[in-house]
C-alpha cells in the first residue's frame, strides 16, 4: 500500500512548492532564489492553468513532494507533450518509492487526459535521478537542450 496521497496541488500548497523550489535550486544549481519571485511564479501558475499544474504527495498531513507539468504542443504527434518539471523530494523522503507513486500518476492522468508522452530534462550529473527515470522505462532523448533566458 501506498503511504502517499497523490494528488493535483492546490492554492493552498504555493508556499511549500514555492520552498521547494528554492530548495531545489539552491541544491540542483547552487543558485539562491528570491522566495517573493517564486512564489509568484507559483501563485501565476494556479492563475494560468492552460500553463500546467502541480502536483504533490502527502504524507502524515505533510507535503512530502512536489513536480511541476507544463505542455508542449506536438506537431509531429497532433498532440500534447506532458513535461515533468521542479521535481523536488526532501531527502527524508527520497529512495522510498514516492518519485515512482508520483510518476505512475501522472502517467495515469495524462494517458486520460490524451496527452502523447511524458518528458523531463535533468543535470547530466546528476546519475542518481537518471537512473531513477532509466528505472522507470523512460528513455535518453536523442536531443541535446540549449536556452536562451531572457
Amino acid at each position: 500500500m501506498n503511504p502517499f496521497n497523490i494528488k493535483k496541488a492546490d492554492l493552498d500548497h504555493a508556499p511549500v512548492i514555492a520552498e521547494f523550489n528554492r530548495r531545489m535550486a539552491l541544491e540542483t544549481e547552487d543558485y539562491d532564489l528570491p522566495y517573493d519571485r517564486i512564489l509568484a511564479g507559483v501563485k501565476n501558475l494556479f492563475a494560468n492553468p492552460q500553463y500546467g499544474f502541480y502536483i504533490v504527495a502527502v504524507h502524515d498531513n505533510q507535503i512530502a513532494g512536489c513536480l511541476l507539468i507544463t505542455y508542449e504542443w506536438s506537431d509531429w504527434r497532433n498532440g500534447v507533450v506532458w513535461w515533468i518539471q521542479s521535481v523536488f523530494l526532501p531527502p527524508e523522503f527520497r529512495r522510498r518509492g514516492l518519485f515512482r507513486a508520483m510518476y505512475e500518476y501522472i502517467r495515469r492522468e495524462a494517458r486520460q487526459n490524451g496527452a502523447v508522452g511524458l518528458r523531463l530534462y535533468v543535470d547530466h550529473e546528476n546519475r542518481i535521478a537518471q537512473k531513477t527515470y532509466e528505472n522507470l522505462g523512460m528513455k535518453q532523448a536523442r536531443y541535446r537542450m540549449y536556452e536562451d533566458m531572457l
